[in-house]
């Protein structure tokens, strides 16, 4: 995958969006200038079985009128029964060769990092990029790690790692620049867009702030 695909990589599921549809969420976040899309469809009111499949179909038809690789997180089976453009693995998700087993051929894999060890796991089984975090203290996930900063980054890149990088967690605008000052390719973010007044907004402010 192209480096910049990961530049404004967002990510969302129903259960991000306040009550507002999911589509429209995603339609102004491209309209603002995001790169890439992951569903990520969890949480205790999330969709499951025909309704996720369903939403699934809507956000990627969505994705594809704009040339933008749709991504489904953890979801191995749904990813391919739909066509998805690939797949992001976290530590405690599917393991990585059970997932490219059953992906296929030109799938993209994506893995979450937390260490360089972590990191030099997922280059060494052929992650395309990894997602590292988290970078700040974020309450969208319930599950989240120790908060250790772009730090990661750097130490990640230190060791000569070459891998595509997009940092995640707790994100905003302001933060950008440190994020991408210490190797990363992009930012990876959820709710600074799903909660703003105006998801469209939200994206064209961050892609102003990435110069792309």
């Amino acid at each position: 995958m192209k480096r910049e695909e990961l530049n404004l990589y967002f990510v969302m599921g129903s259960s991000d969006c306040n009550g507002r549809d999911p589509s429209g969420v995603l339609q102004e976040a491209i309209n603002g200038g995001i790169t890439l899309f992951q569903f990520r469809e969890k949480g205790h009111d999330a969709k499951v079985g025909a309704e996720k499949k369903e939403l699934a179909l809507e956000l990627k038809k969505t994705c594809k009128r704009h040339d933008i690789r749709f991504i489904v997180n953890d979801d191995i089976d749904l990813a391919v029964e739909i066509g998805a453009d690939g797949v992001h693995i976290g530590q405690e998700d599917t393991a990585f060769p059970v997932a490219k087993e059953k992906l296929i051929s030109g799938m993209i894999i994506g893995v979450s990092c937390h260490t360089v060890e972590e990191a030099e796991a997922a280059v060494n089984h052929g992650a395309d990029y990894i997602g590292v975090g988290p970078m700040y203290f974020t309450t969208t996930k319930k599950d989240i790690r120790e908060v250790k900063g772009p730090e990661v980054i750097r130490q990640i890149r230190n060791a000569g790692m070459t891998i595509p990088i997009v940092g995640i967690g707790g994100i905003s605008v302001e933060h950008t620049g440190e994020v991408l000052k210490s190797g990363a390719d992009g930012v990876a973010v959820i709710s600074a867009i799903t909660k703003a007044g105006s998801p469209f907004a939200a994206a064209s402010e961050f892609s102003r702030c990435i110069g792309k």
